[in-house]
């Protein structure tokens, strides 16, 4: 017998255990899961559908904390038999979101394998769910919450449904418990929401769209919901569904579920029908809970689709009273002088839009949407895409007074010190047909070498000649364009629209920056964004983002709360100058139908080209409103939105911002501060250089005009002249037209609607622009040629 020498282990080799033991317990340890996992299958049962899920109403309040109305929370859902549903609609979905549903355990490992390295990784547990995972989600569990024990109770209920209820059963629940957006639960009331057929009637084409709006509608619903995100354009939303739908249609062929000469039937978007509002949602009521909703989504405490589950309190801005001394003032005007029966061609489609705002807050106090929310789906106080005209030239004043113009010695891009910043004494030519330089005294031409001509209304040389000088504080009062336009390319168009963002506007809202006509209001903001800009003003340059908002509670608590945030966007120098020129145009100027005797008031009139839309913007020291007001067919998408003349419109010769905006303004502010403590505006400190001083420091004197006298006043002879502008012909229309955007007419390098005749072109049109509550769009428009040199009019 041999004798072997023993290996004794030493050091570190007597901590290592041998692979006998390491095998063991990896065998134990999966053993203890497949028991835990066994244990967790057995105990959990199939849940009843909406046992947990108890429709509420959610229940809006006014600032006072009375309630407004309760909606919401009655579902709109009427279930059908699987028979009801058209076998195309059932391979729509199962095509495009589990191919393999008939044969699957109800789970897919690999999704959920995704799933878990997305939480891993920090991202959300959204992801890698079957049907028969969405159909338990949506129909059997109440908890909605994106957490890992949520998602683990999801899948074992998923299994035991896939393993106990046969397919058919479950695609019927999951296709009748579904959200389709638009308040409509199930295929049935999707059918009707969209296309107001019964879902047995849906053709193949609308089967892959539903089936599309099903990844979420508010990207996918053609209406859009802007509201909620810009980037929510019916434009973008349309293009997104499109291509969702397409690619439905085909993997349907690919799996066997259609042929391709039916598939060939279907290759545009379908028709979709306008949203319907709850009956309980008529008049103003449902333009605010709208609004209100709108922020809520957006502020990511709660998802649209818990909250069109019920179950919310939301407390809003709104003043009841203020909301109905605004729609009074409002409906007013309608009565007595808009007569679509007497004036067919003139009075019909006539809109007004409004919103005002606390000054120092941001909170939004009223809004006038529109004559009825489930008539008139567009919320007028949000973006409509009607150009703001003249109520844009404050903030040019404001860019010359924060940065100065520039040195026309050097070099384009230059720093604050090395600029002049402007007095309200500054002169600047009010000369008819002005031929507009660069700041360094060359003449602007555009790309094509052609310059630029800048109208004044009527053709009217303003000021004094020979060189009809006038100082900025009566060019404002005048709303003298020439002048303007010139201050703006003096200052510099960048520093122009950084002054109308800083006071609150929107970028998307603002196009045209690189054009004269920029100075002059050709974008388009929201009355809301209009209302909360001049509220800048009004606080000695301090911004707020309008709310609507305060704060949001169901069972659990309060979920979100409001913070007021504000920056210091102007200093209080610059804000109460521009302010103390804007009350020039109320006491003596264009906008004198909008005094408040026995307090301070400061505004700016608006008139576009074409007389297609009319703006009055003012503020007390405590309360900012803007009126507008336009004529298009009613609810038209924001990029088929054709805006109408209103010369003859309630009977008068042309439309201006002094006319019905201001009336209104008037008759609703005069209410609105019933009971606020009269406050005067601050005295602004001296600020600025009188720069171009000439020997005509002065206008030739011209009476204020009366309550019905135009808007712009002229001391010619000539009528008096309302805010217009010039705009040249813009570059041809880019690839995408997503946004109102200067590059997006149409015609011959025309502009939009609201623009001129481009050389050689008609009047272009509008595109469109994303913006949500407080959202904004913009646009542009064009001037008419002669030999080189272009002229146009739009104020």
């Amino acid at each position: 017998m041999i004798d072997y020498p023993r290996h004794n282990k030493d050091g570190w080799q007597r901590w290592v255990p041998s692979w006998r033991l390491v095998s063991g317990l990896c065998i134990a340890f999966f053993g203890c899961l497949v028991g835990a996992a066994g244990l967790a299958y057995a105990m959990v049962s199939v849940p009843v559908i909406d046992e947990s899920a108890t429709a509420q109403n959610n229940v809006y309040y006014w600032a006072d904390n009375t309630q407004m109305v309760a909606t919401g929370g009655d579902r709109n859902r009427q279930s059908v038999n699987l028979s009801q549903i058209p076998k195309e609609m059932r391979y729509a979905v199962i095509s495009q979101e589990n191919k393999t549903f008939y044969s699957d355990s109800g789970i897919d490992p690999k999704g959920i394998a995704r799933a878990v390295f997305n939480m891993a990784k920090g991202g959300d547990t959204q992801g890698g769910s079957t049907i028969t995972q969405q159909y338990v989600k949506n129909a059997m569990l109440n908890d909605q919450s994106q957490t890992i024990s949520r998602k683990v109770k999801e899948i074992f209920v998923s299994i035991k449904v896939g393993a106990e209820e046969p397919k058919d059963k479950i695609l019927e629940g999951y296709l009748n418990s579904a959200y389709y957006g638009r308040g409509a639960y199930g295929i049935q009331a999707a059918a009707r929401a969209y296309f107001n057929v019964d879902a047995v009637d849906l053709n193949p084409g609308q089967c892959a769209f539903l089936s599309a709006v099903l990844k979420g509608a508010t990207y996918y619903d053609p209406a859009g919901s802007i509201a909620i995100d810009p980037a929510a354009t019916p434009d973008a939303n349309k293009k997104r569904a499109q291509s969702q739908m397409q690619d439905t249609l085909d993997k349907m062929v690919e799996y066997g579920h259609l042929s391709q000469a039916e598939r060939a039937k279907y290759t545009e978007l379908p028709t979709t029908q306008n949203p319907q509002s709850n009956a309980k949602l008529g008049g103003q009521i449902g333009y605010l809970v709208r609004l209100a909703k709108a922020s809520v989504v957006r502020s990511g405490a709660v998802t649209e689709q818990q909250l069109e589950k019920g179950g919310y309190s939301i407390y809003t801005t709104f003043d009841k009273k203020k909301v109905d001394e605004m729609e009074k003032a409002v409906q007013k005007v309608y009565k007595e002088k808009i007569d679509p029966k007497k004036r067919p061609e003139k009075d019909t489609h006539v809109q007004f839009g409004g919103a005002s705002i606390d000054t120092r807050t941001g909170a939004i106090k009223a809004i006038y949407g529109g004559q009825d929310a489930t008539k008139h789906f567009t919320n007028n106080a949000d973006v409509t895409g009607a150009q703001v005209g003249s109520t844009f030239k404050p903030f040019v004043l404001a860019a010359a007074m924060k940065w100065g113009v520039r040195d026309p010695d050097l070099g384009p891009v230059q720093a604050q010190d090395e600029r002049t910043v402007v007095s309200p004494k500054s002169l600047y030519s009010g000369k008819n047909d002005l031929k507009i330089n660069n700041y360094d005294g060359s003449i602007w031409e555009n790309e094509k070498g052609e310059q630029w001509r800048q109208e004044n209304d009527g053709q009217d040389n303003v000021g004094n000649p020979p060189d009809y000088k006038i100082d900025l504080r009566e060019a404002m009062r005048e709303s003298v364009n020439s002048a303007f336009v010139q201050l703006g390319m003096d200052v510099g168009l960048d520093k122009v629209k950084e002054s109308a963002e800083d006071a609150g506007l929107l970028e998307d809202s603002l196009a045209g920056a690189g054009y004269p006509s920029f100075s002059i209001g050709v974008s388009d903001p929201s009355a809301i964004r209009m209302a909360g800009a001049y509220a800048t003003f009004a606080d000695s340059g301090k911004q707020r983002e309008p709310y609507s908002v305060t704060k949001v509670t169901n069972k659990d608590g309060t979920l979100y709360t409001h913070k007021v945030e504000e920056k210091q966007a102007f200093t209080a120098k610059v804000a109460d100058n521009v302010t103390d020129v804007l009350k020039t145009v109320v006491e003596k100027g264009t906008g004198s139908n909008a005094q408040l005797p026995g307090r301070d008031v400061a505004g700016k009139t608006g008139t576009t080209d074409g007389n297609k839309s009319a703006w009055f913007v003012g503020y007390t020291p405590q309360l900012s409103t803007a009126i507008s007001m336009y004529r298009y067919p009613d609810d038209e998408t924001i990029k088929d939105r054709t805006f109408l003349e209103m010369f003859g419109t309630g009977g008068e010769k042309k439309i201006h911002g002094a006319s019905f905006p201001s009336t209104i303004w008037q008759d609703y502010m005069s209410d609105a501060v019933k009971g606020m403590k009269v406050e005067k505006f601050p005295k602004p400190e001296p600020i600025g250089e009188v720069i171009n001083d000439a020997p005509s420091p002065t206008p030739t004197p011209s009476p204020s005009p009366s309550a019905s006298e135009t808007e712009e006043v002229s001391p010619s002879p000539t009528p008096s002249p309302s805010d217009t502008q010039n705009s040249p012909s813009p570059p041809a229309p880019t690839e995408s037209c997503d946004f109102w955007d200067i590059n997006c007419g149409n015609g011959n390098n025309g502009g939009n609607a609201n623009g001129g005749n481009g050389p050689g072109g008609s009047e272009g049109s509008q595109s469109p622009s994303p913006s949500a509550t407080e959202t904004e769009g913009e646009g542009d428009s064009s001037g008419n040629t002669r030999g080189n040199t272009i002229w146009g009019t739009n104020g």
